[in-house]
């Protein structure tokens, strides 16, 4: 069959023809389905060249229950816009009840079906009992969340008394398919909005905040996360981001598939809830819109908003820039560490070749010894843990710069109890953690240098191991140790109360909603933001070896190569610039990995960082 493929049920001869995939064309001729049996563990089609399409055959006249039920679960694993073969296999009512974009569950293995038994009394009526093991589910904002425990869902089949033909007239809302299926028919992209209470320190733009949601791959990816962004974010983001779409933009009413044209400009035609925005709101959508299609769409160089009959405004990939920005547009000047003499270092974030330098101030040039450090995103100022984890200082990076007293201190009995290394957002806030057993607590100081602030994280339980904020100011990456195991949780920071400067009052920040970010592994050891909204981890599973992998925040695996395998890492850091090499310390070191490459010793050293 050349290229072909054709469909196979685990278990089951390999007679299953619900649907082929060639290329994009829907193929014909298919042997039959099975027509009795249960059916079990309906697995996904392998992952396939991003080339090769999948659609769905429709039912045959004289399909029976069996092949009905199997048709319609490996339709809806289909490339079809709308799941228009899957409705073939329902009635018509049954059709227009159904909503398949409500959610999306994901098995471990596919769905398997049950076929209860009959009633002897009703030969045109048949019930299966859909099962698996949920792995994960995205919801109607398509936003993914990591799922455990049963699936147990009705489908009911009833038999047209005319044509004698079987359809499913009761079906569960969304869809479900198997982790493989799920992998091949969906990505997952950023959509961008902007930091509602965070100004970035230093700028007047405002910072773009990642918003990673699941689109269908083949079904016009484009035009849907297009809606998406105009649809708002997600719940778990929304309370601390705003969006320069006014509520109720949507795309024109029948307006076509978004596609830029050959000199890279999109025409996005909107509602008239848009007509009337000024043109810098119109340049913060566009700004929006760019963001979120960088990498979907790479062609797209130029965005148009029209409304009311008229142009907004138009926006290049180059203006986006200058209208906000986005972690991954801050490129590091400087890797950091500390040196054997346990003092702040750095080299160029490009050149491993150049020799270690002390940094000007007291942190590179005093007597102070250190354990950890953090960089604020501007590369001016400096903060270091003491040796023995029990102080937290900060200094200017300057030439002459003095170091001061304590910023915080820690009573922790020994060093393991004491403070974790600091992280900095764009707003010049230090964060850190007293490990201390009796008092552990989360802490900002604002600028670095006003007097520790105690962050609420009602619901948090268990002890904070390792702090990193993301450049956004908005989310929070922790490892929290309860047990015998340490999670990577994410948080939403939401601040609120007076504003400090006019009324000299304390705000209230806090850190909600945590959830993790890794859920199969019980034991991290190490952790960093590598992008808007991707981490890098590294940590094992239960029973299982130290792994180093990709995570993004809302807890699913980047379809990405893992790093190259690394022994022995105790701490590493990446910057949300990918093209910045990821850096690690290990038992070698101070070691890299430039892209597409294996790891390169650097230098001896520990606790290496990029600027946050």
């Amino acid at each position: 069959m050349g290229g072909e493929r054709m469909r196979r049920r685990r278990g089951t001869p390999a007679r299953s023809a619900a649907y082929a995939v060639c290329g994009a064309v829907l193929l014909a001729g298919c042997a039959s389905m099975p027509d009795s049996g249960d059916l079990r563990g309906v697995e996904s089609t392998p992952r396939q060249d991003a080339q090769v399409r999948v659609y769905a055959m429709p039912p045959s006249d004289d399909a029976t229950p069996t092949q009905i039920v199997q048709g319609f679960l490996e339709a809806l694993t289909s490339d079809d816009a709308d799941y228009k073969t899957a409705r073939q296999y329902l009635t018509a009512e049954a059709s227009k009840d159904w909503r398949p974009e409500q959610s999306t569950t994901v098995l471990s293995d596919g769905p398997g079906a049950r076929a209860d038994r009959p009633d002897r009394q009703d030969s045109s009526s048949l019930t299966y009992t859909l099962t698996g093991t949920k792995f994960a589910t995205v919801d109607a904002q398509q936003a993914y969340a990591p799922a455990s425990g049963h699936y147990n869902e009705i489908v009911h089949l009833a038999k047209d008394e005319k044509s004698g033909q079987w359809r499913i007239d009761a079906v569960p809302q969304g869809v479900v398919m198997g982790k493989s299926d799920f992998q091949r028919n969906y990505t997952s992209f950023n959509k961008y909005y902007f930091a509602s209470n965070a100004e970035v320190e230093g700028s007047s733009l405002p910072m773009a905040v990642a918003d990673p949601v699941y689109v269908r791959r083949y079904v016009d990816p484009t035009t849907s996360m297009v809606r998406s962004l105009m649809s708002g974010p997600t719940s778990w983001l929304d309370p601390v981001v705003r969006s320069g779409f006014p509520t109720g933009t949507e795309l024109r009413e029948g307006a076509g598939p978004l596609t830029p044209d050959d000199r890279g400009k999109l025409t996005v035609p909107l509602n008239d809830r848009a007509a009337d925005v000024g043109t810098g709101r119109c340049e913060e959508m566009a700004a929006q819109l760019l963001f979120t299609l960088r990498d979907l769409s790479p062609a797209v160089e130029e965005v148009e908003l029209r409304a009311g009959g008229g142009q907004l405004c138009s926006l290049t990939q180059d203006g986006a820039e200058t209208v906000a920005t986005r972690g991954a547009l801050n490129q590091p000047d400087h890797l950091y560490f500390v040196d054997d003499e346990r003092k702040l270092v750095r080299i160029a974030a490009g050149n491993s070749d150049a020799d270690p330098a002390p940094v000007p101030g007291a942190l590179g040039e005093g007597e102070q010894r250190l354990r950890s450090v953090a960089v604020a995103r501007d590369e001016n100022t400096a903060a270091g843990v003491s040796l023995d984890g029990g102080s937290l200082f900060v200094s200017a990076l300057a030439p002459g710069s003095a170091l001061g007293d304590p910023v915080l201190r820690s009573q922790g009995a020994n060093e393991q109890d004491r403070l974790t290394a600091p992280s900095w957002d764009a707003q010049g806030g230090l964060w850190v953690a007293d490990r201390d057993p009796a008092r552990s607590k989360l802490y900002l100081l604002e600028k670095g240098t006003a007097p520790p602030l105690e962050v609420r994280t009602p619901g948090l339980e268990g002890r904070i191991q390792a702090v990193r904020v993301a450049a956004d100011g908005v989310r929070i990456a922790l490892v929290v140790e309860k047990g015998d195991q340490r999670s990577l949780l994410i948080g939403r920071i939401e601040r609120s109360g007076p504003d400090e400067a006019a009324t000299g009052e304390r705000p209230t920040v806090t850190v909600l909603e945590l959830r993790s970010a890794t859920p199969e592994l019980e034991q991290v050891t190490a952790m960093s933001w590598a992008g808007d909204s991707r981490l890098v981890v590294v940590g094992r599973e239960h029973g299982g070896v130290e792994q180093m992998k990709y995570v993004e925040v809302d807890g699913s695996t980047p379809d990405v190569p893992p790093p190259a395998a690394l022994t022995g890492v105790k701490a590493l850091t990446a910057s949300e610039d990918e093209l910045a090499p990821l850096v690690a310390y290990s038992v070698d070191g101070i070691v890299r990995l430039p892209s597409g490459a294996q790891w390169q010793k650097v230098t001896r050293g520990i606790a290496p960082v990029y600027p946050g």
